[in-house]
């Protein structure tokens, strides 16, 4: 099946990423790869899928990636970049080169960000062991950009839809463990096991420690460093926990982070951005969750009753609902 394809009709954000993965190795030949899906705003890693040689030390991959200035997914204009390229010939200049994929034989990596008007939505990591990526396999994968990126965000609205009202209400809040600065556990709450091994997918360690965990705490290390200065915080979406929020923060010598659900506002501003809706109508779906009616609406709006059914009908159009009371069932998660 072509990309458009797979993009049409996988409605998994997981199962879509591993089909997509075996068309593309059909034309443009990689021999490791990380898939990571990022919080749209926060633009920090959330759940991946990876592939690579050096999982055994998948903390620090994730702590080198997120240091390394070249091809970093936040800072890139053209969505596809090479490391190759992005160094001029020069791949010792990146950090994660020099202290890790050097040593693995890497010899090229080509970088995607799949990123629109409302967010940036995951970044894709190919590597290549043997030889670069030459400009006819940069300018395939540029081509299948927008069409992932439409469809990884389809993925996330789905699972507002998805959410099973009955399952995973009884969340220890918050939960907390701490990492050193090379993104070792030294410690972790009394309940935060036993509740984490819920989190991780079954072929994870037996450290039970989410990937977003490492993810938001790399992301807190780079702000340190000057590197970027994205909140470290990510909205994770775990089955069948519903969405939960990832933070990392200094505490003492050591990087805490905490996991907690995710907020009614940080579900309805991720809910907006995956529906693609405009300022307008996220102001109007927020004003309906308050349990304002058409009349109150429009008068906190400053717009007449008809216009707020114009906004409302564009909203029913974009989310795939038919009433008040399912959108805002889907907002709220219940």
């Amino acid at each position: 099946m072509s990309i458009e394809g797979l993009c049409a009709t996988v409605r998994s954000e997981r199962d879509l990423r591993i089909a997509l993965l075996d068309e593309l190795r059909r034309s443009v030949p990689f021999d490791a790869y990380a898939w990571v899906l990022t919080d749209p705003r926060t633009e920090v890693g959330a759940s991946p899928v990876a592939d690579v040689p050096c999982l055994s030390e998948l903390p620090r991959l994730i702590r080198l990636r997120y240091a390394t200035e070249h091809a970093r997914w936040t800072g890139v204009g053209d969505p596809v970049v090479t490391l190759v390229d992005s160094t001029a010939g020069r791949p010792e200049q990146s950090r994660l080169y020099r202290e890790l994929l050097v040593d693995l034989g890497v010899s090229d990596v080509a970088s995607v960000v799949f990123r629109d008007v409302n967010g940036c939505w995951a970044f894709l990591d190919l590597w290549r062991m043997d030889g670069t990526f030459d400009p006819a396999e940069t300018r395939l994968l540029r081509s299948g950009v927008e069409p992932i990126t439409a469809a990884l965000r389809r993925c996330v609205l789905h699972t507002f839809a998805d959410t099973d009202p009955h399952v995973g209400r009884s969340l220890p809040t918050p939960v907390v463990i701490l990492l050193d600065d090379d993104l070792r556990v030294r410690e972790q709450t009394p309940t935060a096991e036993g509740y984490l091994a819920t989190l991780l997918p079954p072929e994870a360690d037996q450290r039970a420690i989410p990937a977003g965990a490492y993810n938001v705490a790399a992301q807190f290390l780079a702000v340190e460093d000057g590197v970027d200065d994205h909140e470290p915080a990510a909205r994770v979406h775990v089955e069948p926990l519903d969405w939960l929020v990832f933070r990392a923060a200094r505490l003492g010598d050591d990087i805490a982070v905490t996991i907690e659900r995710a907020s009614p506002f940080e579900r309805l501003e991720l809910f907006a951005r995956a529906a693609g809706l405009s300022p307008r109508e996220s102001e109007l779906v927020e004003h309906l969750t308050t349990g304002a009616d058409t009349r109150q609406v429009a008068a906190l709006m400053f717009v007449s009753e008809n216009t707020v059914q114009d906004h409302l009908k564009a909203v029913f159009a974009k989310t795939g609902v038919r009433s008040r009371r399912e959108l805002l069932a889907r907002v709220a998660g219940r």
